[in-house]
């Protein structure tokens, strides 16, 4: 395991929510499982300051921020200055020891500092030498994101860090590499580093920097107005220097028999986990949950077992935290693995008793929801884009009805920007006949952000 130097590393706990009767011949059984670390050193996405570490303390770390300077970052020519300012509030909010360097994207990476393939140590000389060096940003060029992730990659990797992290800002749509080359780099740099991704402005491609976001296990968002990017900059290198521990993985062992059919983030937002599974032994497997702070992350996991007799019970899961050992990835294969203590049982009892087997468990409820309501979001969008305004009634009114119901207050404040509702309840909405391009990506862009479920 990587040297995490003086650092308080965080306590994990797991607790699982689940209706554990079946029915007769009743074979599905689902779970929500919240993970929390607590103890380390801030707390995840709810940061409202950054950990203050005496010197030297806190994990070892390095961050790449990638910033892109293709010809359209003059568009307005306030864009660029406005990058350049964010990237040095960014640069500022550094702890001291923490490796970093900054790549300038266009259709080529540039290492803009230090340079030489290398990365810079952070104090007050190389914070200043790094904010010199931003003031020579000019843009110009195309649009390349794979080549700007691999050279993080590159750069990223010479550093024996145990938390390492990226940022990346675009402003236009990956023109100047195929699809088929951006997805190559997010599978090459996928498991290495985690990225936070920012589209700034209007004219670049959601799904793009969501994908490099879901790839890489970070964030994404929208920054419509470019004056916000400071803020937004400076909170998530906040964010980044409060992770304590990397690489966490919920390790999933079942019986003879059953059937894993998804394991899914669903709170803070949702996220696919069951195609990025790696063997882990014996009916056992490993799923990426990235790098942790001070949080608490909710995941829905569903499991078909072999059905069983009336009155018979059996264990359908059970769940641990693990982190690679010296061997994990990079090493030698041999899958050694440390375990973060917490751990979880799912259970499945076939019972005749109607009321009990036929009880939605409230937070699998929930997060069921909550998951249609991204799903219908994304197909409503790309109806609406289509053509189709009949499907994308049909669909956003359905997400209304979703958010309405589940007390998600901001996603039902941008779906109002979208479409006139008319009854939430019910999911009665109309179009709007003219939407402004910044609130329809900012839907876009924040479809997975789920509320989570009072307990």
């Amino acid at each position: 395991m990587a040297n995490f130097a003086k650092s308080n590393v965080p306590q994990f706990s797991m607790d699982v929510y689940q209706n554990a009767y079946l029915p007769e011949g009743g074979s599905e059984v689902n779970a929500i499982v919240t993970v929390t670390a607590t103890g380390g050193g801030t707390i995840g996405s709810a940061i409202s300051a950054p950990h203050h570490y005496a010197p030297g303390e806190g994990p070892s770390a390095a961050v790449v921020l990638m910033v892109d300077c293709s010809g359209s970052m003059d568009y307005p020519p306030t864009k660029m200055r406005n990058a350049r300012d964010a990237t040095a509030a960014a640069v500022d909010a550094l702890r001291d020891g923490v490796h970093f360097a900054v790549v300038g994207g266009t259709h080529v990476a540039k290492e803009v500092y230090p340079g030489g393939g290398r990365l810079a140590v952070a104090d007050a000389a190389t914070r200043e030498q790094a904010k010199q060096a931003l003031r020579t940003l000019s843009a110009g060029g195309g649009t390349a994101i794979g080549t700007w992730l691999r050279l993080a990659d590159r750069l990223l990797a010479s550093a024996d860090v145990a938390i390492r992290h990226g940022i990346l800002l675009t402003d236009g749509r990956n023109e100047h590499e195929s699809p088929e080359a951006l997805e190559a780099a997010l599978e090459a740099c996928a498991g290495r580093f985690t990225c936070d991704a920012r589209g700034v402005g209007t004219d670049w491609e959601v799904k793009e920097v969501t994908a490099v976001a879901s790839a890489l296990l970070g964030s994404a968002d929208i920054v419509a107005d470019p004056a916000g990017l400071a803020d937004d900059f400076t909170r998530m290198m906040e964010t980044a220097m409060g992770k304590e521990v990397a690489d966490v993985m919920l390790r999933l062992w079942t019986p003879a028999g059953a059937t894993v059919r998804f394991v899914k983030q669903v709170a803070p937002t949702v996220e696919e986990l069951t195609g990025r599974r790696t063997e882990a032994g014996p009916r056992a497997g490993d799923y990426p949950l990235g790098s942790w702070g001070d949080e608490s992350r909710d995941y829905h996991l569903c499991v078909e077992v072999p059905p069983a007799g009336l009155g018979r019970e059996m264990l359908a899961a059970r769940l641990s935290l693990v982190i690679p050992g010296p061997s994990g990835p990079g090493g030698d294969g041999a899958g050694a693995v440390e375990t973060l203590g917490a751990q979880g049982l799912v259970r499945a009892v076939w019972t005749d008793d109607m009321a009990a087997s036929t009880s939605i468990n409230p937070q699998v409820a929930h997060y069921t929801g909550q998951a249609e309501l991204a799903q219908v979001i994304q197909q409503g969008l790309d109806l609406r884009k289509a053509g189709d305004n009949d499907g994308a009634t049909a669909k956003l009114g359905r997400a209304v009805q979703l958010a309405s119901a589940s007390g998600n207050a901001d996603t039902a404040k941008l779906l109002a920007k979208v479409v006139d509702v008319v009854d939430a309840a019910t999911g009665t909405v109309r179009l709007k006949t003219k939407v402004e391009e910044a609130d329809e990506m900012t839907l876009e862009t924040r479809s997975t952000k789920t509320v989570r479920v009072k307990k």
